[in-house]
Order: structure tokens, then sequence, then C-alpha cells
């Protein structure tokens, strides 16, 4: 069962991203969070969609880009602890990833599309772990988390930069997101 980890499972910095993930089945979560990125960003032209957010920041296909890579990573940790590897395993620079993914030269669609097939994915495997297995913990960039604060950190991650992008549209519902905000993908993050 995915409920809420404690402090103790996770490093520090990771504790915004939890506290994002309201209270509730966890897969349900994880299950509507795609659809909330459709509707914020419906109407959303590809010409605006790869205008950094402001300068020197992300763009909002670089920003779905780097949500894609970075639940793969968080996933892939998962899947690595819960069948007992005890290797630990290394960060990852996500300004590097970001780079070289070439978001900015996809459509729109096919990033919220391929945020959804990551999701699913990210779904099935943890609603396949089998009991127990939410606690094994492992070694992430020299820090010690668990499977299920791995799962609450990949549904807190992308609800913060969620935030981000809702918070530059005014809060309007299907709210279409014009370039030059201060949305990004911040920095400091132990990856």
């Amino acid at each position: 069962m995915l409920t809420r980890p404690d402090s103790n499972e996770y490093a520090v910095f990771y504790t915004n991203y939890i506290a994002r993930v309201p209270d509730g089945p966890l897969l349900d979560f994880l299950a509507r969070q795609p659809g909330d990125y459709r509707q914020l960003l419906v109407g959303l032209s590809d010409k605006d969609a790869i205008a950094p957010t402001a300068p020197g920041k992300w763009s909002l296909k670089q920003i779905l880009g780097h949500l894609c890579d970075t639940e793969r990573v968080i996933t892939y940790r998962a899947l690595r602890f819960a069948r007992g590897d005890e290797q630990e395993l290394q960060g990852f620079e996500q300004d590097d990833y970001v780079r070289e993914a070439g978001s900015n030269s996809r459509s729109l669609e096919d990033l919220l599309a391929e945020f959804e097939s990551v999701r699913k994915a990210t779904i099935a495997l943890l609603g396949s772990l089998p009991p127990g297995s939410e606690m094994k913990a492992g070694m992430a960039n020299g820090n010690r988390v668990t499977v299920r604060a791995l799962a609450y950190i990949a549904g807190g991650h992308a609800q913060h930069h969620y935030e981000l992008l809702k918070a530059r549209s005014g809060g309007a519902k299907g709210g279409l997101i014009k370039p030059g905000g201060s949305a990004s993908g911040a920095k400091a993050q132990p990856s």
C-alpha cells in the first residue's frame, strides 16, 4: 500500500514535493495529473510553447520533457529498490538532460502524449508492487530513499511544475499560458 512516507524515508529536499501530494489514493492522483496538464495547456501553440518561460529558463516543451525524463529516473530507482537491488544509484544533471532531449523540436501534443505514456508505466509499476516492497530502500544520489517515497516524489515533482505553470496562467481553467512568466526548472534539486 502506497501510504505517505515518513520524513526519514527521503532527503529533506523532497519534503516540498511530497507535501504537494494530497491525501487519498496516490495512484488516483497520479492518474489525474496528465489530464490536468492537458487542460492547463489547451490552446497553446507549438510556437508559444518553445519560448523560455523567463530569461535563462526552460520553455514549456522543455518542462514537459523534463517531467518525462525525471519520472523515468525516479521509477527506475523505485524498480531497482523494490527488487532488492542494493547498488547505489547516481544522480543526473537535469539541465544536461533538458539540453540533450531536443524537446523544443517536438510538438506539444507529442510531449503531452509521452507524459501520459510515462505516467501509465509509472502507475503500472507502482500498482504491481508486491506487498512490503514499498518499504524497501536504497541509495540514490547519496541519499537513502524508500520506494513509496519515490512514488510520492514522482507525483509531487509533477505537481510542483504544474503549480508553477498554473500560477503563470493566472490560475484560469483551461488557461492558455503565454510566454514570459516565471515557471522554470528550478535548480538546486538533488537528482
